[in-house]
């Protein structure tokens, strides 16, 4: 039995984007296990919300949470739990691997893999977003981290260039969000009469971001577009739209997309408000009975394009450009770049040819697929490398990396 440490992932997060990181990387980790034929537990290290899902076999458990204070003192449940790891994966929740959010959460996220490698436990930075660094001394000693992982993979070319730029070479891959290989349920139809439109709103980008003032830097009144989508599509009978959620915290109200739906349901009457998901593979389940999304939650998005569902994401950063692109998909309206009037018009033109992103669609998720097999191959062999460690009979290799 090998046990996976999973660092800064969560099956309890109100955020389902974090969620789907979590339950696919718990997919892979077992495929990748069968291919070498090997039982592998979980042992979940990271934030924890109020919602319950992920496997319910015994295989997984949740960690303590990480307490520098505790680290420091020498009596961390946090080390102690690390002692049972044989390998950690860390995917710094897909995107805060970075100083963006603050010194204070940096250091929660660099304390706990320098933490790993001081135990001499293999890290590997799964598939992520990688910055961007903006101090010199958060860059240098994430560059020094990154250089003692077993590899470090980013999840989007963007990300591979900024390894690339603060000197990470050698053990580093570009593949693919591992949330492509979240499993679900494909729906029904949601109406069979009338075209299906899935229209995720992010509550954090309606209410202006943390700050209210427009934090993302938007060139787009992002309110004002989904109104506008709204108008245009409840009008038409033939069109029955649905508003979806996919970040739902109780605690943040400038975070929960629940409260932009709220307002825009009674000022639009007509729309259907989305069940709540009480995970994130049923939120993509409902999401693959859409004929046409758009959204601004990045994960909303990969649910939509991994299900074959025709998607135009509204990105608010570089995450949503560099992921997209990489899998040579160009229908993404540019929320930092982009006029009203060019989203509306992109999004609309869009949802008209949707049979046309279809088959683009089609097409990335073959990309997708490979990269992520390549991901998968790759943990295969760290997980030989970790029967070998203990001295155990090592099931044939399944190819090279």
């Amino acid at each position: 039995m090998i046990t996976i440490g999973l660092l800064w992932h969560s099956l309890s997060s109100d955020n389902l984007g974090v969620g789907a990181l979590t339950e696919s990387q718990i997919a892979i980790c077992r495929d990748a296990a069968e291919r070498v034929g090997v039982q592998v537990r979980f042992v979940v290290f990271g934030t924890q919300g109020r919602l319950r899902y992920g496997p319910n076999d015994g295989s997984v458990r949740i960690g303590n949470r990480m307490s520098i204070k505790q680290m420091l003192m020498g009596r961390s449940a946090f080390l102690t739990e690390l002692d049972d790891c044989d390998l950690v994966l860390d995917i710094g929740e897909g995107d805060s691997f970075t100083d963006l959010y603050g010194i204070g959460r940096f250091i929660f996220l660099i304390v706990s893999k320098i933490a790993v490698l001081a135990k001499g436990i293999p890290l590997l930075l799964s598939p992520q977003t990688i910055g961007p660094f903006d101090h010199w001394y958060t860059r240098g000693l994430s560059t020094v981290v990154m250089r003692r992982c077993v590899r470090v993979f980013a999840r989007d070319g963007l990300s591979g260039e900024y390894l690339r730029h603060c000197g990470v070479v050698g053990n580093t891959d570009e593949v693919v969000d591992v949330a492509f290989r979240l499993p679900f349920t494909r729906a029904a139809q949601a109406c069979q009469s009338r075209v299906a439109i899935g229209l995720n709103v992010s509550g954090l980008l309606f209410a202006g971001g943390y700050t209210g003032t427009n934090q993302f830097g938007l060139t787009v009144d992002y309110p004002a577009l989904v109104r506008d989508l709204l108008r245009h599509w409840t009008t038409n009978p033939d069109n029955e739209v649905w508003l979806i959620p996919h970040v739902v915290p109780d605690h943040l109200p400038r975070d929960d997309d629940r409260v932009a739906i709220r307002q825009l349901a009674a000022e639009f009457p007509s729309a259907r408000c989305a069940p709540e998901f009480k995970s994130p593979s049923e939120a993509k389940s409902f999401i693959s009975g859409m004929d046409f999304v758009t959204g601004a939650r990045m994960h909303a998005c990969i649910a939509a394009f991994s299900a074959g569902v025709p998607v135009v994401p509204l990105a608010y950063s570089r995450k949503f450009n560099g992921l997209f692109s990489s899998l040579g998909y160009q229908w993404v309206a540019d929320g930092k770049s982009l006029s009203n009037a060019e989203a509306l018009a992109k999004t609309l033109q869009a949802f008209e040819e949707r049979g046309r992103l279809a088959v683009d669609v089609q097409a990335g998720n073959r990309i997708a697929t490979e990269k992520l097999d390549r991901y998968t191959q790759f943990i295969a062999v760290i997980l030989n490398q970790c029967l070998a460690r203990r001295g155990m009979a090592v099931a044939p290799a399944p190819g090279g990396v």
